[in-house]
């Protein structure tokens, strides 16, 4: 079987692209079709209602962080006993940063490595005609990235439709669809972008409502129909992350949740077992794995739980130590000394390393981050280079006095200091880790 692909683009974040992949994906796995979901570049929560949406696990593919042969091997993965593969662009088309071809981290680079076609969401709120405009644009900036289709979103009338639609259609550009403004159809946002699938009460019946806006609104015969081939040259997972341990206990509940697919599946593949544990529940790692990963999330929305979490927290300290407790992002917060919430309220953590959080003290941190570890801990060993991102507002208000996990700059290399702490078996960081350099 041979996979078909398409790439869902739009000019900018928040012009509905995610709304139309996940209606779309739904729809199509209506029809019977196995359907999988992608997501261009650094983003946890879409994968999730991907998988939701299709019943199959979503993938992040991102042309920055991954080596080519990881890459190639995860969007062969993705295509395997699947008829369709739709890949959700990150921010607009060719958002990405400056970095040799092919790998800025675009979903462009996507679609010229691949051949894969660009259907174009559009906003055409506030604008008719001159959304021909900016589909022209789109269409000729990069003669390697090809625009096959155009959805137009958030349309006020029929009227509105013609007057884009029959515009951009002159252009030679199939219209493929018009969506009509519906408030009742976003998806909840809060600080680090979409509320996560789990947490929606009503999640299958909201993305049935977007698959139903989808087959009302678009036709799903001429979409099918722009899908090419998906056929990437052989990879390998040699640049994957390898697994921390045979046995992991692993966070998992809402205010650790941010574990990367590809991460997951790699160290099952490579026979490690992943035992979940919820701190929120008051629940311990169990004392029988061999390693403890505290991943990204929300503590900063639970910090007067996670401070209530006696057993958790007794068991934690009891599990450091003996054995590695690392923790990514929302993970490293915990492992420190305090947590200061929204409101400005102190919360007891761990302790395990000695920098102290502020959620009330907001900055936004974000991009990708190329790190080189001084020592060994479950991100790799020492001298290992690791490429991943930051994505935090969360600000370290205390460094304490721990010894850093090594050297880090940003996604064009430059320096930016060390980074992360270390102290006996413990490690913590806010960097995420995406995959071997």
């Amino acid at each position: 079987m041979t996979a078909r692909g398409l790439i869902i683009g739009a000019p900018r974040s928040g012009s509905g692209k995610t709304s139309v992949t996940i209606g779309l994906l739904r729809a199509l796995a209506r029809r019977g079709l196995n359907v999988r979901g992608a997501k261009s570049g650094p983003d946890y929560i879409d994968p999730g209602f991907h998988k939701a949406a299709t019943g199959l696990p979503g993938v992040n593919l991102d042309s920055w962080a991954m080596a080519p042969s990881l890459l190639n091997q995860l969007a062969a993965d993705a295509a395997a006993d699947t008829d369709i593969v739709i890949i959700e662009s990150a921010m607009g088309l060719f958002d990405g940063i400056p970095a040799p071809h092919g790998r800025s981290g675009a979903a462009a680079d996507l679609a010229r490595l691949y051949g894969l076609p660009v259907l174009l969401v559009l906003d055409v709120s506030g604008q008719s005609q001159t959304a021909a405009a900016i589909a022209k644009g789109f269409a000729t900036y990069d003669a390697d990235v090809r625009i096959a289709g155009v959805v137009l979103n958030r349309l006020g009338s029929d009227r509105h439709r013609k007057l884009a639609g029959d515009a951009i259609e002159a252009l030679g550009l199939p219209v493929v669809g018009g969506i009509l403004r519906d408030p009742t159809l976003s998806i909840p946002e809060r600080h680090l972008g979409l509320v996560q699938a789990e947490e929606h009460a009503d999640l299958i019946a909201h993305i049935d409502r977007l698959a139903d806006m989808v087959e009302r609104s678009l036709d799903l015969d001429a979409i099918i129909a722009l899908a090419t081939p998906l056929a990437p040259e052989a990879g390998d997972q040699s640049f994957a992350l390898p697994p921390p341990g045979q046995r992991i206990a692993l966070a998992r509940d809402a205010a650790f949740t941010f574990l990367y697919p590809h991460v997951a599946a790699r160290w099952r593949t490579m026979g490690a077992e992943l035992v979940p544990f919820s701190p929120l529940a008051d629940q311990a790692p169990d004392a029988s794995c061999d390693v403890c990963w505290l991943p990204g999330g929300y503590p900063e929305l639970h910090p007067a739980r996670l401070a209530a979490a006696s057993n958790f927290l007794s068991g934690a300290r009891r599990f450091a130590e003996t054995r590695p407790v690392h923790g990514e992002c929302g993970g490293f917060m915990v492992l420190g000394e305090t947590i200061e919430d929204a409101e400005g309220v102190t919360h007891a953590m761990l302790g395990l390393l000695g920098h102290a959080t502020s959620f009330a003290k907001r900055k936004m941190n974000l991009g990708y981050r190329q790190a080189r570890l001084a020592a060994a801990c479950p991100l790799g060993e020492a001298g290992s280079a690791i490429r991943g991102h930051e994505f935090h507002y969360a600000q370290t208000v205390r460094k304490g006095e721990d010894t850093p996990l090594g050297d880090i700059a940003d996604g064009q290399g430059n320096p930016l200091g060390t980074f992360g702490g270390r102290r006996g078996h413990v490690t913590g960081t806010f960097f995420h880790a995406i995959a071997r350099a």
